[in-house]
């Protein structure tokens, strides 16, 4: 099944004493052409799983660089149908490098939970992180995806009750999201890599999935500290803010490589 892609990248991973680095971009910006080769430029500079944005208009979860590129992506037209296209586009030269989809509940249930799993298990997806779904009414969906073989990626905050971690680590299926902090994406600016590290120590000790951290990582040495106590590090508005300024696909994966191969290495250094 396509799960086990994800979880043949963490063994790999904690094979060798490494730490996974993951990447978000949004499917259709800086441009519709550009959204594979960015993908393929990302895996050659070492990510080891790709998180792919699913534009949607109302991006709650997200600060205003990922609203800002969501709407960009959807003004150009990339929709769902787009999202599932380029994926089976990276597939035909990357079959190894893991993708989760990360977005909202809404597109998924106008296209149908069941329809949405297989659609998205054709196409080459291995998770997907629906931001909006609510452990305790992901019943339904997990079963689904679990049934297609696709992993329903969890989020946990730093306010998450206790109760509700064993709740999250319980069902984790992937990896299991730790938000570095309550609020958006891209604040930087209030994360605290200290306080993390204890509830990350904590629940990594509760779940038998791996546990990533994110928000607010946006360089080298944000992605270092964070790692430390993490069984890997997602970089998102960062990245996005890069790839916005591109121009082309060239440009893009141009600069989609250079900005995560400091970031590689400084994983790889610690």
């Amino acid at each position: 099944m396509p799960v086990d892609r994800i979880d043949a990248c963490f063994a790999r991973l904690r094979a060798s004493r490494r730490k996974a680095l993951i990447p978000f971009i949004t499917a259709g910006d800086p441009g519709l052409e550009a959204t594979v080769p960015v993908m393929h430029a990302l895996a050659a500079a070492g990510a080891d799983v790709i998180e792919l944005g699913v534009p949607f208009s109302d991006p709650m979860a997200d600060g205003p660089t990922i609203q800002r590129s969501s709407e960009r992506a959807l003004a150009r037209g990339a929709g769902l149908r787009y999202v599932l296209e380029t994926v089976t586009a990276f597939r035909r030269d990357d079959s190894t490098t893991p993708v989760v989809l990360m977005g909202y509940l809404n597109p998924v249930e106008i296209h149908g939970t069941a329809k949405f799993a297989e659609a998205a298990i054709a196409a080459g997806v291995d998770g997907v992180l629906l931001v909006d779904l609510p452990p305790e009414e992901a019943e339904e969906t997990l079963a689904i995806f679990n049934a297609a073989g696709l992993a329903l990626i969890l989020l946990a905050s730093p306010t998450t009750a206790d109760s509700r971690l064993d709740l999250l680590a319980g069902m984790a299926r992937g990896y299991l999201y730790y938000v570095s902090f309550a609020g958006v994406t891209g604040a930087s600016e209030r994360l605290d890599s200290s306080a993390a590290g204890a509830r990350l120590r904590d629940l990594r000790s509760r779940s038998t999935a791996p546990v990533v951290a994110g928000f607010g990582i946006k360089d080298a040495a944000s992605a270092a500290a964070m790692a430390a106590e993490a069984d890997g590090v997602v970089v998102g508005s960062a990245l996005v803010a890069a790839l916005a300024e591109a121009d082309g696909a060239e440009a893009a994966a141009r600069t989609a490589k250079a900005f995560l191969r400091p970031l590689r290495d400084a994983l790889d250094s610690h």
